[in-house]
């Protein structure tokens, strides 16, 4: 794991609670949206929400991107096409921690 998604990851878990949704599928849509709309922000891509669901990433998205880059001076240096890699490590370990490791056992529960 690279110091870049160690940053990233420690910010998502002290800050945001939207990795911690009362289901596994709706933490990992979570998780997979709202990084992926911050790799479009943080290369500096337009982004243009086209469903609900998109306008919610995005919000995020923005906050997410707006903290870190006021939190990290490496964000300034580094070169946009990283981005990407960077957020499917924080991705992975987000998934990991969040869902695959997760003792909550209403995650996946068919009644709930």
């Amino acid at each position: 794991m690279s110091s870049k998604a160690d940053d990233i990851f420690a910010y998502i878990q002290e800050r945001c609670l939207w990795q911690f949704a009362s289901r596994s599928w709706d933490r990992e849509a979570n998780i997979t949206g709202i990084l992926g709309k911050a790799a479009d922000l943080f290369a500096g891509r337009e982004v243009a929400p086209a469903t609900p669901d998109d306008k919610l990433f995005l919000a995020d998205a923005k906050i997410l991107v707006k903290d870190c880059r006021d939190r990290y001076s490496w964000i300034a240096n580094t070169d946009p096409t990283e981005f990407p890699a960077v957020l499917e490590e924080v991705k992975d370990l987000l998934v990991d921690v969040a869902i695959t490791k997760s003792k909550n056992r209403e995650l996946n529960h068919t009644l709930y």
